[in-house]
């Protein structure tokens, strides 16, 4: 479903090429759940950036369902990332004047989907995550746990090919972090394939595989035994 071919990655900084990423091939397939993690510097938001099509490789291929990410242009590679990928971050995003469901239907309303069933999708989104009695409610009315379901609820509400987290249990302490993890575990169980971007140990352990990075490389891809 989702393949990077010798990946590499540089910028230019003071007149010297600086390589973030060195080589990076590897294969998600449908319906996993994996982690990567890595400390700070070792590429993994470079990493997250080019799989989420926020970037581009200095030169390789990534290929998503079949599509050669490269090969599109600027409108049609925002137009592709807008119906491929949900975007789940650490600090939410979401609009705080805008209410839940309205910030559940924004990407919908970017696909131009009319609003009575921009409406239905977001309130059937929110029921899933336990929150169809905050529909109404402002951001700044909900904890941190319930604003991150609310960031799930929006990734998940235009049906993505695959869901990707930017430490998205960061922001949120350990039993909170928890229920979160669980969250997504859930809607793996039910097909999705979501990919998590963390530096947390706790919770690569609760996905089925860890591509742990250092220094812009893969040092291991390892399968989990998950509970």
């Amino acid at each position: 479903m989702l393949t990077l071919n010798n990946i590499h990655k540089s910028y230019w900084q003071g007149g010297k090429e600086l390589q973030v990423l060195k080589d990076i091939s590897l294969q998600i397939n449908e319906g996993e759940l994996v982690a990567i993690m890595g400390p700070s510097g070792s590429g993994k938001s470079t990493l997250m950036n080019i799989i989420g099509c926020l970037d581009t490789a200095t030169s390789g291929d990534y290929i998503v369902e079949g599509t050669d990410v490269k090969t599109l242009a600027d409108n049609s590679l925002a137009d592709f990332r807008n119906a491929k990928i949900g975007f789940v971050f650490q600090n939410f995003n979401l609009m705080p004047k805008l209410s839940v469901s309205q910030n559940v239907e924004m990407p919908l309303t970017y696909k131009k989907v009319n609003k009575k069933e921009r409406r239905k999708r977001a309130l059937d989104m929110l029921q899933l995550v336990g929150l169809e009695d905050r529909s109404e409610f402002k951001p700044m009315e909900l904890s941190g746990g319930q604003k991150q379901r609310v960031a799930i609820a929006r990734a998940l509400v235009t049906n993505p090919s695959f869901v990707l987290g930017d430490e998205p249990t960061g922001a949120l302490d350990t039993k909170t972090s928890s229920q979160i993890m669980e969250l997504f575990k859930q809607f793996h169980q039910a097909g999705k394939t979501i990919i998590l971007i963390t530096h947390e140990p706790e919770i690569a352990a609760l996905c089925q595989r860890t591509i742990t990075l250092r220094d812009g490389q893969i040092i291991s891809d390892e399968q989990n035994e998950v509970r």
